[in-house]
């Protein structure tokens, strides 16, 4: 699938090795509450290692927009990522990222020692890609490796600037793993393909809609963006989120689905309230309608419990499965029940299951069900783009085989 160099192909023994990892974990008073990203980095981590490599790490952290923020550091990543991999990760405390403490610690370094530079984005040019913040970072290595999915899709100097200024650009196993399942279920997909859409808004996913409608059997909508879909069907949606901008493309769609044979599954029924809960986990009443019956002081948070079932069924029959999207306000265990029994169709059927990351992501490990599907992306955001049938420039700067 994925035609790039990766670490199996290279060679690294003394070399000083750039590895770009995703480490834009959550922090909460300077302890880390969530380090799936962490783990998900070491198999490229402890290869590199074993090969003899000297092991640069770095990564971003949230967005302290070009300067240095202390609560947006790196260091609890150092600490955590030393007891990972039990043995001492050293931290380079520059804010300049590429400083004195940085060239000191790779001047230092023996075969098979870890180091983590502070966070990429402390340089305002890190999201410009410019050229000389580009030219620093590959400075401090002979060989670069991108393990980070989830900025693929952005073009910067941490993962697509700094492989203009080194010889061999590689990829690694996180890398490899999403590209060949991401890869695999949209070109290449064991039928039948079921594809589900949720989340808020029906502009975010334009191109992915119309990209998957011509790749999978059945499109399944739910979440928020369903509504849009159902007014454009001519049905009562109350107070429910709409863009009425996207009505006349939702039209396009269902016509685009019609005509290539293929299948979108609407919610047939709603869970609605009289208001958003505020805040969002707080108690809330809710009854179950039809969907095109939604009283007009009313708004539909969550798919009903037929469309639940509806949507569980159409799940069973198939070999592959792409999610991507919660089906309701899962964040409230009221208005969770729709996602859960996606999730739960999911965990108990023989396909292949992959999760694009972001909120679909949080909500099956949230709920439980993490450990039953086949792939949880790393990526919310370059999951979606590559569902689109975008490229990655992330992906596309490493070097063919």
């Amino acid at each position: 699938m994925l035609n790039k160099k990766s670490v199996d192909d290279i060679q690294v023994k003394g070399k000083r090795v750039l590895v770009r990892c995703d480490f834009n974990v959550p922090l909460k008073d300077g302890k880390i509450t969530d380090e799936n990203r962490l783990v998900a980095a070491l198999p490229t981590i402890k290869k590199l290692i074993a090969d003899g490599g000297k092991v640069i790490l770095c990564s971003h952290l949230g967005k302290p927009k070009g300067e240095p923020k202390p609560e947006l550091s790196l260091a609890p990543v150092a600490a955590r990522l030393s007891e990972l991999l039990g043995q001492e990760v050293k931290f380079a405390a520059d804010p300049e990222v590429v400083g004195p403490n940085a060239k000191a610690a790779v001047e230092a370094m023996k075969d098979g020692e870890v180091i983590l530079l502070e966070n990429t984005r402390y340089r305002a040019e890190e999201t410009k890609n410019g050229e000389a913040f580009s030219k620093d970072l590959a400075s401090l290595c002979d060989v670069y490796v991108n393990d980070a999915f989830g900025t693929a899709h952005r073009a910067h100097c941490s993962n697509v600037g700094v492989t203009q200024y080194v010889e061999t650009a590689a990829v690694g196993y996180l890398m490899q793993k999403e590209i060949d399942f991401l890869g695999n279920a949209v070109n290449n997909p064991v039928r039948p393909f079921v594809a589900i859409l949720g989340g808020a808004k029906v502009a975010d996913k334009l191109n992915v809609i119309s990209n998957l409608l011509e790749k999978c059997d059945t499109l399944i909508i739910g979440g928020g963006m369903a509504f849009t879909f159902l007014k454009a069907e001519g049905k009562e949606i109350g107070s429910s989120l709409v863009d009425d901008t996207k009505l006349d493309y939702c039209r396009e769609m269902l016509a685009k689905a019609d005509k290539l044979g293929k299948k979108i599954l609407l919610p047939v029924d709603a869970a609605v309230a009289a208001a958003f809960p505020n805040p969002i986990d707080a108690e809330i009443e809710v009854k179950n309608v039809s969907a095109d019956a939604i009283p007009a002081d009313m708004m539909g948070l969550d798919i009903g419990t037929e469309s639940a079932k509806m949507f569980a069924e159409a799940v069973k029959s198939a070999k592959t499965v792409v999610w991507n999207g919660p089906m309701g306000v899962f964040e409230n265990p009221v208005l969770a029940k729709g996602t859960i029994e996606v999730a739960k169709a999911l965990a108990e059927t023989d396909a292949t299951t992959i999760i694009g990351g972001g909120d679909s992501a949080a909500a099956v490990n949230q709920l439980g069900f993490g450990d039953k599907m086949t792939h949880i992306s790393t990526g919310g955001g370059a999951s979606l783009e590559f569902l689109e049938g975008k490229e990655l420039p992330g992906v596309a700067a490493a070097n063919d085989r």
